[in-house]
């Protein structure tokens, strides 16, 4: 990947992402000082009273959606650790029946499916909060669904997500992540594999197995590293990259799911406390069911944090070329230096 260039730190810059193909212009004129960068409330909002009417708490299992697994498997109502749910109100239904998706069409039924991982039976306990064990629990729930909905077979993409903070698109407090499964692969994830694949065609090389790291880097693990991407499209964006190119996050072994929630949690902890407990999304990027062999050494799967600093413009709507106001490099310097006493 294409290092930073030697422009001052006050003069703007476009940089080209590779993965999403996609430009962002940086411009630190556009906000103060990149430490100061937080929010004005944290997030969170502790109530121990709150759980009295929480679905999501232990004690209310009979108020979900019907369960699809729970771990530990057949444990009791107070001795689970994750479950996995059907989503009380999902964007896509299970029951319907599976559409055709030629290349041509254009309107089909919507099928397919939408969960909820409650990822934990406390009602105050965020992500970050898990023990790392706990949260080992929460990335092999995902593995275990992803592999399910792959026996599924005119499932095509499942995506793996997390809204925290009702700015971020969170509708209860308590802490879940969601997954869907679609019967399409969006243009979106085209874009972003057909991207990798030009890269891998032009340089001979995956673009994530050839990002340079010295700058951007905040941390890494035995089989992940963390970068503020040299391109980020938001203000201390975080993605955490498996070192070993892998196209499927589902192929992702015990050792491995217990490293990427160690760092998954310690970035976590970086923003929480750089940024006052922002919202955030994460995304989990991974290929498609069906991989072109064509494109399983381009294709590398990647988790992406997304801190909810601020509100996209028309110009970021109208373009889909994103302004950010903290160059990667100050970024990743500044959440290096966090610390966060784990």
């Amino acid at each position: 990947m294409s290092s930073a260039s030697s422009s001052s730190p006050d003069s703007p810059e476009l940089r080209k992402d590779h993965i999403f193909n996609r430009w962002v212009i940086f411009s630190s004129a556009r906000s103060r000082r990149p430490s100061d960068l937080k929010v004005h409330s944290p997030t969170s909002n502790p109530n121990p009273k709150s759980n009295t009417s929480c679905p999501f708490c232990a004690g209310h299992e009979d108020e979900c959606a019907p369960e699809i697994f729970r771990v530990p498997a057949g444990s009791s109502v107070a001795g689970w650790k994750v479950r996995v749910i059907e989503n009380l109100y999902p964007a896509l239904r299970r029951e319907l029946e599976p559409p055709n998706s030629g290349s041509d069409v254009v309107c089909m039924r919507g099928f397919g499916f939408h969960d909820v991982v409650i990822e934990t039976p406390s009602h105050n306990v965020r992500l970050p909060d898990l023990s790392d064990s706990e949260i080992k629990e929460v990335v092999l729930a995902f593995k275990e669904r992803i592999e399910q909905l792959r026996r599924v077979g005119s499932i095509k993409y499942v995506q793996v997500f997390k809204n925290y903070g009702a700015t971020a698109g969170a509708s209860l407090s308590h802490s879940h992540s969601q997954i869907i499964g679609l019967p399409i692969v969006p243009p979106m994830v085209s874009t972003r594999l057909d991207s990798m694949k030009e890269y891998f065609d032009r340089t001979g090389k995956c673009g994530l197995c050839d990002i340079q790291l010295k700058k951007i880097l905040i941390d890494e693990s035995s089989h992940f590293y963390a970068i503020v991407p040299f391109a980020a499209s938001n203000p201390f964006e975080i993605w955490i990259v498996p070192r070993k190119h892998a196209s499927h996050f589902y192929e992702i072994d015990d050792e491995r799911a217990a490293d990427f929630g160690c760092l998954l949690k310690l970035m976590l902890l970086k923003l929480t406390l750089q940024l006052n407990d922002p919202p955030f999304n994460f995304m989990i990027h991974t290929a498609p069911f069906e991989l072109p062999l064509s494109s399983s050494h381009s294709t590398h799967w990647f988790l992406q944090i997304v801190p909810q600093l601020h509100v996209i413009g028309g110009f970021e709507t109208g373009t889909a070329c994103y302004i950010n106001a903290v160059f990667p490099e100050d970024a990743a310097k500044i959440l290096r230096e966090v610390k966060t006493h784990k």
